[in-house]
């Protein structure tokens, strides 16, 4: 209950008192060894204590007025009884305040109390008043006195707890002023944002309402943007009204911090108000302003932060810059009688070009920073890569951490002579932030496209024509022939069941290297379901969570996105649909909009193939009335102004018996992989594969059988080999048929 320091304090009144063979120990010993003790001594300095005047006056009194021991005598000293009430005043007040301790200041306002005592009449004749401690140990307020040592700024221990540091200056406590910062050289150059500059010194130099909040998603330069005109008054790059101007940046951490008792904070608020009222056209800069919204107060107290604020910017004597985000904005502006006292600039996200522009201007302060090298490709590439596959983070924030990134990971390595940071550096940089392999990002997209329908074609089976229409339509859309208000391609794959139309959406992602995105349309077959589209209404379980498609697009905007099956969906979903075709962009429940203008939008329908199998069977039946039959299946599901926004209804074909020995040779690739961790290797001979594809064909199934009889004729066998037989420890195995068997012939030969 009491702190080790203030224990130190009694055990020397007790031995001050024993050592002058007083009878009684007193209020006056009490004082005159806080006047010996450093946190005491400090206490009274900060509330203009003359010391020594005090300590010879407590001398005095206690050589003259304390009884004193007969000689001879060896008693210990007793306590007074004001001696004793004011240790339980002391303990009680700690005690309600729910401090831990108790502490140099506390024993000096539990004296106040006996105001008949000379203690207190000595404390008041240099005008020290009670008061005058509790705003120095509370809040830290000082007040200057002629003491010959001085006002001390330094910190009164509180046991474990600290009491706020004397606030002589509550500027330099509380705020930081960039205009020192800029004349140290740690304010970065502002590159660009010239509108948005001249918007803000416009504003700032109005008669009214002279004060701004810029409003921005978090790393669009709301921060940087207010260093840049502080480094612009420094360098008198200003209109002559803001030259010479101070700008201040309030820290409201260290406001808060410390403040136990309820006024201090205001206090705090109040003294920084009151010094910047005294300088000339100085500037409050606020980061992150909705903090204040609230700030300081008590449970059931309206004196927040911002009610503190209001006069001082009404009067005009401040001008006061705020940033905050457009989302925490709305928490802002739910206090009208404030906001509007701000005028409000928007700061969009920078396009990628004037991104790279912004790294240009940057580019020698990382270069002196790290010691390297930046070569215009490499710069390019940071702002290219950066906003194509870093999706959390906004330009040019996620561009310049690529750019410091990249050059950091090069001089941890080391190497002799100055460093240049390449192209290569950068894509491993975004490789790692992003968490994507490298190969993705070196291959550029012109490479990719060019070979799409190759790569395509090692994978896809029977579906040339198909995989034709397909790559074409990508192709005049990323020729810009597409519109640039519609998603990449909105393409409806029709055809049988297991003839490759997810399969296709899968190896065009992975050979596009973009994120492959899959939903499927089943469980949005109810009307209820189309929420979980775009998210709960307000009101409604769930609503904090967003939309599953539009958060998934805003995560990756560079996707290739599967609605597989839609034919199953709610007709809501198709009107929801209608928008992201036309326009590329969807807004979720909290309007926030998702773009899909780097999406390729593919969904697979087994609409028209039950019509098209039915029309095979007979002789009186055209292939050219087969397929309008299938046509004519499609046009009856999907309603004439969805099939008018596709590009392209693409059908998929039965596979035909000669394509299913390919199939076989892809299932087989596929097992090989898997078991390469196990070194098992696996050899199919041509009778095997024959024997497997004539096995797994069926015309209306497609390719799924075929995985079926895989599992059941090669998985099963070489799993009790695997773990329990020959190639425990790997091996290779060689797979024949010999006609009439049902059965394949495995040919294993282990790694022992």
């Amino acid at each position: 209950m009491i702190s080790r320091d203030l224990d130190i304090i009694l055990q020397a009144v007790i031995e001050q008192a024993a050592a002058s063979h007083h009878e009684y120990l007193t209020i006056e010993h009490l004082l005159y060894a806080l006047v010996h003790d450093n946190a005491g001594a400090r206490i009274l300095r900060a509330c203009g204590c003359r010391l020594a005047e005090l300590e010879a006056d407590l001398g005095k009194h206690l050589a003259e007025q304390v009884p004193v021991l007969k000689a001879g005598a060896h008693a210990e000293p007793l306590p007074t009884m004001a001696f004793q009430r004011v240790i339980q005043r002391m303990l009680m007040h700690v005690q309600a305040s729910e401090k831990k301790e108790a502490n140099a200041g506390d024993l000096l306002i539990a004296i106040f109390s006996e105001e008949d005592s000379h203690a207190v009449y000595y404390l008041k004749r240099q005008d020290i008043t009670q008061l005058d401690v509790l705003n120095f140990v509370s809040h830290g307020i000082t007040r200057a006195g002629p003491d010959e040592e001085g006002p001390s700024e330094e910190p009164v221990v509180d046991g474990e707890e600290g009491e706020p540091s004397a606030v002589a200056n509550p500027l330099a406590s509380f705020a930081e002023c960039l205009n020192d910062k800029a004349a140290r050289g740690d304010i970065d150059p502002l590159i660009g944002r010239s509108r948005e500059v001249a918007r803000a010194i416009i504003v700032l130099n109005r008669r009214r309402k002279n004060n701004l909040i810029f409003v921005g998603e978090p790393g669009v330069g709301k921060t940087a943007l207010v260093e840049g005109i502080a480094l612009r008054i420094h360098n008198n790059e200003v209109p002559e009204t803001l030259k010479g101007t101070k700008i201040y940046s309030l820290d409201m951490g260290a406001l808060l911090a410390g403040t136990k008792y309820r006024g201090d904070f205001e206090a705090r608020l109040k003294a920084t108000i009151k010094s910047l009222q005294q300088i000339p056209g100085v500037i409050l800069f606020i980061d992150e302003i909705h903090t204040i919204i609230g700030a300081g107060a008590v449970s059931g107290g309206a004196l927040d932060a911002a009610n503190i604020l209001k006069p001082a910017l009404g009067s005009g004597k401040f001008r006061c810059i705020g940033t905050t985000t457009f989302e925490e904005y709305k928490n802002f502006d739910k206090d009208r009688a404030f906001s509007r006292r701000f005028q409000k600039i928007d700061l969009y996200e920078p396009s990628v070009r004037e991104t790279h522009r912004i790294l240009v201007g940057l580019k020698p302060v990382y270069e002196k920073f790290h010691g390297v090298t930046y070569t215009k490709k490499a710069l390019r590439a940071a702002a290219e890569l950066s906003a194509k596959y870093i999706q959390e983070q906004f330009l040019p924030d996620k561009a310049i951490d690529v750019m410091d990134e990249a050059a950091t990971i090069l001089k941890i390595q080391k190497r002799a002579g100055r460093m240049v940071v390449r192209h290569s550096h950068i894509e491993k940089a975004i490789s790692r932030i992003a968490r994507i392999p490298s190969r993705r990002i070196s291959t550029s997209d012109l490479d990719k496209l060019k070979n799409l329908q190759n790569e395509l074609k090692t994978v896809i089976f029977g579906q040339d024509q198909a995989l034709e229409a397909l790559v074409r339509a990508i192709k005049i859309s990323r020729a810009g022939m597409a519109g640039s208000t519609r998603p990449v391609g909105s393409f409806l794959f029709t055809g049988p069941t297991g003839v490759g139309k997810t399969e296709v959406a899968k190896q065009l992602a992975a050979s596009l290297g973009v994120n492959f995105l899959r939903f499927d349309m089943s469980e949005y077959m109810e009307k209820h379901a189309v929420a979980r589209f775009i998210g709960a209404p307000p009101g409604y379980i769930g609503y904090e969570r967003g939309g599953a498609l539009t958060d998934s697009i805003r995560k990756h905007p560079y996707s290739v996105l599967l609605l597989d099956e839609i034919e199953k969906a709610h007709e809501d979903v198709f009107n929801i649909l209608l928008q992201v075709m036309d326009y590329a962009t969807l807004t979720d429940n909290t309007g926030k909009k998702a773009d899909f203008r780097n999406v390729i939008l593919i969904m697979t329908s087994n609409a028209g193939a039950r019509e098209m199998a039915k029309g095979s069977i007979g002789f009186s039946r055209s292939e050219m009335d087969t397929e309008w039959k299938g046509k004519a299946a499609i046009e009856k599901l999907f309603s004439p102004e969805f099939r008018n926004r596709l590009d392209g209804i693409i059908s998929f074909a039965a596979l035909a018996p000669e394509t299913m020995q390919m199939v076989v040779d892809k299932f087989i690739r596929e097992l090989n992989a898997q078991l390469k961790e196990r070194r098992v290797a696996i050899e199919l001979e041509d009778s095997a594969r024959l024997w497997l594809a004539e096995k797994g064909y069926d015309p209306v199934h497609g390719a799924r059988p075929l995985a079926r009889v895989i599992q059941k004729e090669i998985k099963d066998a070489l799993s009790e080999e695997i773990l329990f037989g020959k190639l425990s420890h790997g091996g290779h195995v060689r797979l024949s048929h010999a006609p009439p068997a049902e059965k394949l012939e495995f040919f294993i030969e282990n790694n022992k």
